[in-house]
């Protein structure tokens, strides 16, 4: 493997399969939506630019990868694994690694302005309104099942995995569905506002994904893939449903 691409965030737009026009900062008004279809290189390492205004953006990978989070270390994962050769990738936001494919997860990052209406300088009050935005999204998708869905509040929940993979511990503004983490998030901030990138699995391979972490014994393995296994749910519906339901949440459905 060579070494991993560390995500430097460009001003690229590519693969953009639909755009609508943005509100002026600061609006209360829906987030305009990009549709990026492209190698998961490009949806971590070229985000679109936001113009100084609100932006969502559903991002559909053609291939797959391990998303590391800003301070993982290369040597905690092996890119081949169960799964065969991937692409390692890190991010800039933290957290621990993510697995991502086509098909394989509903992937949304959200922009704030930091002069808009949303931001707000507490990191973990900051990132509620991403959440609450899923959750109203898929209340409609999921129907009974859905009153099981809740915004985590508390402080980070961590576990002796959770900074190796993401799904294993629970941070504010993440969505459970009857205790289980639904839905991960991470932001980055800088001056001009932050972006929240967020995913829901559709389908999720406890066991493939403890492979892929280097240094664990058998005994540590199977532990990992048991707790993932107990504590990650999946969004059990079509992406196609997930992100209409999402559009609409957005105020983008038409």
């Amino acid at each position: 493997m060579g070494s991993v691409r560390d995500a430097q965030p460009r001003t690229r737009r590519r693969h953009l399969d639909a755009e609508v026009p943005r509100p002026a900062p600061g609006a209360r008004g829906p987030f305009p939506l990009l549709v990026r279809s492209a190698p998961p290189a490009e949806l971590v390492l070229d985000l679109p630019d936001p113009g100084g205004a609100r932006l969502a953006v559903i991002a559909r990978p053609t291939s797959a990868a391990v998303v590391l989070g800003s301070t993982q270390g290369e040597a905690t994962i092996d890119p081949v694994g169960t799964r065969g050769d991937l692409t390692v990738l890190r991010r800039r936001s933290g957290g621990g690694a993510v697995y991502v494919a086509p098909g394989a997860q509903v992937w949304l990052d959200l922009f704030v302005p930091a002069d808009d209406a949303l931001s707000d300088p507490d990191i973990g009050r900051a990132a509620q309104f991403a959440g609450e935005l899923w959750v109203g999204a898929l209340s409609e998708v999921l129907g009974p099942a859905g009153a099981g869905l809740a915004v985590h509040r508390g402080p980070l929940r961590t576990t002796p995995w959770s900074k190796l993979v993401c799904f294993s511990g629970l941070g504010p503004g993440e969505v459970t569905l009857a205790g289980r983490k639904l839905v991960g998030l991470s932001q980055r901030r800088d001056r001009r506002g932050a972006w929240f990138f967020t995913l829901a699995h559709l389908g999720f391979d406890a066991a493939g994904l403890a492979a892929l972490v280097r240094g664990l014994d058998v005994g540590e393995r199977a532990r990992l893939a048991s707790e993932l296994e107990g504590s990650v749910a999946t969004l059990g519906a079509a992406a196609e449903e997930v992100e209409a339901a999402l559009r609409v949440a957005l105020g983008a459905d038409g």
